[in-house]
């Protein structure tokens, strides 16, 4: 166990953080010494993290050996990992691809946990039924909501570029999931980007067409990630949470109306539409590899290209967690 810091030395080392400019990775490390409780970060649509919070999963392994469990509820994915780049969570249930990308341009120190295998179909761009919009090339000059960061961010400019146009040849509108249908549903906007459980909702519950989704453009794997301070002092915890995903994970392919009937009323939807968009997720999780990142290069390489992110992003330089032996 590492010694105690004292309130002096305590105050001098915040004082140099302060004047370094370098709190966001050294204020998680202080802290990390002086708690003994786990603080998960988590959306709506983590279903495996929900399932974990919903049967006391974690709790039950990690009471035992003196670390208690807190669980914090994210409207979307870019606050989850600012909370945890400045250390108010020290886990982050799996967030979208795209999310890690605008984390690491902004400076954050992030350890990679786990991914879920490609979920391709678990995101899509939907109209009105009636909407005169057939294809992407008729978006040129429409107004559509997305959610900023999110997986659907980037397959909006990886559809739009594959159509033959660019980011500024439509109207964004940045809108939280909840917001985003609550504009498409009032026709405050021609179209929405969005991934499940929000896609399986409006087409369950409106009259929608889907116009396309990531098949053959945006594999969409989601990302677990860890404060790296958290990381490197608990190594134990991680493996734990890794096991208990991978568990969780095989679970809901192998019993997806039992699943639905757990999500439910957690997520305040009918169990048909979770089982809908649980079919839709591969909910695979497997550790990160180099070669894997491939695709998150080339996530950072486009957002940098349309200027939605200040800096180059350089996938090598990305910190991977290794399960222990």
């Amino acid at each position: 166990m590492p010694p105690m810091t004292s309130p002096v030395r305590r105050r001098q080392i915040l004082g140099i953080v302060a004047a370094t400019g370098i709190s966001v990775c050294l204020a998680p490390l202080v802290r990390a010494s002086e708690t003994k409780t786990l603080r998960i970060g988590y959306q709506k649509s983590s279903t495996l993290i929900t399932l974990l919070k919903t049967w006391g999963t974690l709790e039950k392994r990690l009471t035992p050996v003196g670390i208690t469990v807190s669980w914090h509820e994210f409207t979307s994915g870019l606050p989850l990992l600012e909370a945890l780049n400045v250390g108010s969570v020290d886990v982050s249930a799996d967030v979208a691809d795209t999310v890690p990308v605008f984390a690491l341009a902004a400076g954050a120190r992030l350890t990679y946990l786990a991914q879920e295998a490609p979920s391709p179909t678990a995101q899509a761009l939907v109209v009105q039924a009636g909407s005169p919009i057939r294809s992407v090339a008729d978006l040129k000059g429409k107004r559509v909501a997305v959610t900023k960061a999110a997986g659907s961010h980037y397959l909006l400019i990886a559809l739009l570029e594959q159509s033959g146009l660019k980011f500024k040849d439509i109207e964004p509108a940045y809108l939280s999931p909840a917001d985003g249908r609550a504009a498409f549903e009032r026709g405050a906007v021609d179209a929405w980007v969005t991934w499940d459980p929000f896609l399986a909702g409006v087409q369950r519950q409106s009259q929608v067409r889907i116009v396309s989704d990531g098949r053959n453009i945006a594999d969409y794997q989601r990302y677990y990630l860890v404060s790296t301070p958290y990381a490197q002092a608990n190594p134990q915890v991680l493996n734990i949470i890794f096991d208990e995903l991978k568990k969780a994970g095989v679970w809901v392919k192998r019993n997806p109306k039992e699943a639905a009937g757990l999500l439910a009323p957690v997520w305040g939807l009918d169990a048909a539409t979770v089982e809908l968009a649980n079919s839709r997720r591969s909910c695979d999780v497997r550790t990160v590899t180099a070669a894997a990142l491939a695709e998150q290069q080339k996530i950072a390489d486009t957002f940098f290209g349309e200027g939605l992110v200040p800096k180059k992003v350089n996938t090598t330089e990305i910190i991977i967690w290794k399960p222990a032996l």
